[in-house]
């Protein structure tokens, strides 16, 4: 693939409103939630944020996040390969920082929310249900 097909092929791709947010939006609707989304004053802009209970709810697409990413790094180019790369260590630093400010943080892959909603939404509520006790 020429490098002007690929960039025109990569450019179409959105970070925000994916078929996985939408489906993990349209799970929590049916659970009663009210959330905000993509809150940027919180660290990483959460996907989805229950703010009065502190609870931020990431939905990560499995080749931008690296999911597994050590058993398939080395079929990347060097570009893709330092740039995901740069994403997994992002994450960390946003996620940390989130735990240190008290905020509860749910990870969700795009392969689990694809294979099983069901179990996402209950990561969420069992996430929920603990900050409601606390």
């Amino acid at each position: 693939m020429s490098p002007e097909t690929r960039s025109a092929l990569m450019s179409r791709i959105r970070g925000k409103g994916t078929k996985p947010e939408r489906a993990v939006a349209e799970l929590m609707a049916g659970a009663g939630l009210q959330w905000e989304e993509h809150c940027k004053d919180l660290p990483g802009r959460p996907d989805f944020v229950l703010r009065d209970i502190k609870v931020a709810i990431f939905v990560d697409g499995d080749f931008w996040h690296g999911w597994r990413f050590p058993t398939w790094r080395l079929k990347l180019s060097e570009h893709w390969e330092s740039k995901i790369e740069g994403n997994i260590r992002r994450d960390l630093k946003n996620f940390r920082a989130l735990r240190r400010a008290g905020w509860k943080v749910v990870r969700l892959w795009e392969h689990q929310v694809r294979k099983s909603p069901s179990l996402c939404l209950e990561k969420i509520l069992l996430a929920k249900d603990s900050r409601d006790l606390a």
